[in-house]
């Protein structure tokens, strides 16, 4: 799912460095155009060779390794394992094929979505398909990006307040780049979405598909509109849930369609504290409760609420306690920490209270390429994200595209031209925080005839779950292909 704090954030580190999920660098700067990619034959059709997975907490999964090449335009050359994971069918005579899981974040593990248990699809879909997934290049088991622990504590603030602050981040995230290529090897220039496309083909292969069954997620659809447009006579069946659109190329229009999201959760949050008596805020300006709060992590007063006695920035006040909570559509936990840290005593004021720019996924720098020129034009976009989203400021994509100055991107966006591919399923949500509403419609439309609309007239980030209407709708187009009429609207799922 796109731009989740734990897949951005998450490190593990290892002898004085840090296994970052999701951090794509390069050595040089700048854009570099894309090069077309050969859609060669998969180094290798063997079958997986799949034994228990290492998880005695969540038995069932098996996992495997699959050898693909660091670069499909040299398929020939070095290659890497592909960390993959499945679940078979749990009524193996009803038993389709295999599914492939698209993971999101970017920076998401697919093998950690299988392994803990895959409770997100529905029981139709587990009765008839094997659920299979992977770590995509750069994450997890597959190569993961590894770089300084000590330099990643470095990061400079995400409050960029001058020219000297973004010579500074572009400066640092050059470092960064060269020093993240150094360790983690050849594989760390080859990490963008095109490269995964062609994993993907190799993974259908390797599974003995002769079509691909995909259900791509956030960022995974993504990978999967890509693959439709390289292998577009090689589909099955393909959902696309919670809908990023590829197409967008200037810098501003992707800052502003992220901010109209965001703030639009935030009011369907207000909403639900206005007419539901269950919300710890109802009857209150939630707004002017929320902006207390706003200010007093500005001031550096706040305290967060999971580490006593320790400031909470601004940044994280809005990523990691409100936009969090809208994902899962978790209102009721929402209000009840904002009225918890309403109630409590400002600490002392901390200036050094802000929170670090995080470091760039493995694959959005590689994948979007939204240049700003100058801090001048930097500080416009902030300006412009806050006032379209007055209540959620300094949301965390316009963080990325700081993190991103100066990388280059070898998978820049465009408009799909898929050609030949079966009918294609969309689902989003209407009240989606992350990947909003009219991206879902605006790839609709650039798949023609081929593509299909579901719409979730709900919340929440993902929506083939949410409710019989839509897992009906989904298991009816992925086991017998069968789509919902055009222009299906689901009604939002009771809490």
């Amino acid at each position: 799912m796109l731009f989740r704090s734990r897949s951005v954030i998450r490190r593990v580190a290892l002898r004085g460095t840090v296994a970052v999920a999701g951090t794509t660098f390069a050595a040089v700067t700048g854009f570099t155009a894309a090069a077309p990619i050969a859609t060669a034959s998969p180094v290798t059709a063997e079958a997986l060779h799949w034994a228990p997975c290492d998880a005695q907490d969540n038995p069932g999964a098996e996992c495997a390794a699959l050898t693909v090449p660091v670069d499909w335009a040299h398929p020939s050359g070095p290659t890497f394992s592909l960390a993959v994971a499945r679940r078979q069918a749990t009524d193996p005579g009803a038993r389709i094929g295999s599914m492939v899981f698209g993971p999101g974040g970017p920076g998401d593990s697919g093998v950690e979505r299988v392994v803990k248990g895959i409770d997100r699809f529905s029981p139709e879909t587990r009765r008839r398909f094997d659920v299979v997934s992977f770590d995509p290049r750069g994450v997890g088991g597959s190569s993961p990006v590894t770089c300084s622990g000590d330099l990643l504590a470095q990061r400079p603030s995400a409050d960029l307040a001058s020219q000297a602050d973004f010579d500074a981040t572009a400066a640092y995230n050059e470092r960064l780049r060269a020093d993240c290529r150094a360790r983690t090897g050849p594989v760390f220039d080859h990490l963008d979405t095109g490269q995964t496309v062609q994993d993907l083909d190799a993974l259908r292969a390797a599974l003995g598909e002769p079509r691909l069954t995909f259900h791509g997620s956030s960022y995974g659809t993504v990978l999967g509109a890509e693959y439709a447009e390289a292998y577009p006579h090689r589909i099955r069946a393909m959902v696309l849930e919670s809908v990023m659109d590829h197409s967008v190329s200037r810098t501003r229009d992707f800052l502003g369609a992220q901010a109209v999201a965001a703030q639009d959760s935030f009011n369907e949050f207000a909403k639900w504290c206005a007419y539901d008596a269950s919300c710890a805020l109802h009857g209150r300006d939630v707004r002017a409760a929320w902006r207390g709060l706003l200010s007093r992590a500005e001031r550096g007063e706040l305290e967060n609420p999971e580490r006593p006695g320790v400031h909470l920035s601004l940044v994280e006040l809005v990523n990691r306690i409100a936009f969090k909570k809208f994902y899962e559509v978790r209102y009721a936990e929402l209000a009840t920490a904002i009225l918890r840290m309403e109630a409590s005593s400002p600490l002392p004021a901390s200036p050094g209270a802000s929170m670090p720019l995080p470091p760039a996924t493995p694959v959005f720098c590689s994948d979007w390429h939204l240049p700003v020129r100058d801090y001048q034009e930097y500080a416009s976009l902030v300006r412009t994200m806050n006032r379209t989203a007055p209540d959620l400021p300094h949301i965390l994509p316009i963080q990325m595209t700081a993190a991103c100055l100066g990388a280059p991107t070898t998978n820049p966006q465009h408009r799909l031209a898929v050609r030949g591919a079966p009918p294609i399923l969309l689902s989003n949500a209407l009240h989606d925080p992350a990947t909003g509403y009219p991206w879902a419609v605006s790839v609709t439309r650039q798949l023609g005839r081929g593509g299909m609309l579901l719409t979730y007239e709900g919340q929440g980030h993902g929506s083939v779950a949410s409710g019989p209407c839509m897992e009906r709708a989904v298991d009816g187009y992925l086991t017998n292909l069968i789509l919902p009429p055009r222009g299906t609207r689901c009604p939002a799922a009771l809490s």
